[in-house]
């Protein structure tokens, strides 16, 4: 993937306790995701009120992919317009899941910080 990688994920001490409800905007699949993915980010204490902006723009992203892979599959031809359409969401999604740390990789990289360290045990008293 082209740019530079994300930083780790790491807990929030502002992270949303409980899931919101999807957007009554979102379409079949895209509220599919956001309830999939929705528990896994709430219990990692990783989403904030500011980052609901991309996990809708992700859950989107993967209703977009999987509604045109139903229509390629419907309409029996290629259609090179809706590979384009499929490939660009499935590109988005993949970048934001990155983020969002839904991807094995993005997953283990190691934390940057980590609010439940006690920087007061330092040896050195820094």
């Amino acid at each position: 993937m082209k740019g530079r990688k994300p930083a780790s994920i790491v807990s929030d001490r502002d992270a949303l306790a409980s899931a919101p409800r999807p957007p009554t905007w979102l379409s079949k699949d895209a509220k599919a995701e956001w309830k999939r993915i929705m528990p896994l980010l709430i219990e990692r204490r990783v989403i904030t009120d500011a980052d609901m902006g991309s996990v809708e723009n992700y859950c989107v992203s993967i209703g977009r992919v999987r509604e045109i892979e139903r229509m390629i599959r419907a309409a029996g031809t290629v259609d090179p317009a809706l590979f384009r359409m499929q490939d660009k969401a499935t590109q988005t999604a993949r970048q934001l899941a990155a983020e969002l740390g839904l991807t094995p990789v993005s997953r283990s990289r190691p934390s940057v910080r980590n609010d439940d360290d006690d920087d007061d045990l330092s040896p050195l008293a820094l």
